[in-house]
């Protein structure tokens, strides 16, 4: 069974699931959670709903590049006065080693692909890291003096390590993991993907992530 798009989907049915249809991705394929009292269509029906809820989600957190730098120009107006003004920001997938990494002398930023899909809060502290870099190549007060308009730091932080922590990576208190300052592309460790759970209870559809963000 296919969304259409050539990802495999598997429907698990549940006597204990009565009133919500959930659905996820694991592992390339998506996972449709239903009540085992579901006929074939209604299965259907709440299959297609699913898979277009969760595109709809994919879309909200993985911007294009052009997307990316929008996102990035209101960041720096919201948070940095509008000073930082990047040449150009986009997703690459070449990073192992960093969430991100700019060149101030050029104004090139990249984030690594691997913040994909995760909240959005975590991506915008990334790219405003990296903008803030653009004005402080350093770690040192004066940086985080600029992100202390930003009010989810240390949430995002915490975020952030918790993933790096599940996957065996060691990240110091100044983010020297977090990102790099070069005159050429860094790389961003290898990381597990959030698991996204869309879950929709008798006509109040709503998307959550892992850790209770509504998006």
């Amino acid at each position: 069974m296919g969304d259409g798009v050539g990802d495999e989907v598997e429907v698990r049915r549940s006597r204990r699931r009565r009133r919500t249809v959930s659905a996820y991705r694991e592992g390339g394929r998506t996972i449709v959670l239903i009540p085992a009292r579901f006929t074939k269509a209604e299965e259907r029906r709440w299959v297609d709903a699913m898979l277009g809820k969760l595109a709809d989600g994919d879309r909200r957190r993985r911007p294009s590049d052009d997307g990316l730098a929008a996102r990035a120009a209101d960041l720096s107006a919201r948070h940095l006065g509008g000073l930082a003004r990047p040449v150009s920001v986009r997703w690459v997938a070449n990073q192992r080693s960093r969430w991100g990494s700019c060149t101030p002398a050029d104004g090139t930023i990249r984030i690594s692909d691997r913040l994909k899909g995760m909240p959005g809060f975590v991506l915008d502290y990334v790219i405003l890291h990296e903008l803030a870099h653009l004005l402080q190549p350093g770690h040192d007060r004066a940086f985080w003096r600029l992100l202390e308009g930003y009010p989810r730091v240390e949430r995002a932080r915490g975020y952030l390590e918790g993933v790096a922590a599940a996957a065996g990576l060691t990240m110091d208190d100044h983010d020297h993991e977090l990102d790099e300052v070069v005159a050429s592309e860094g790389a961003v460790e290898d990381v597990e993907d959030e698991l996204h759970v869309l879950e929709v209870d008798v006509g109040e559809p709503h998307l959550a992530s892992a850790d209770g963000q509504l998006f």
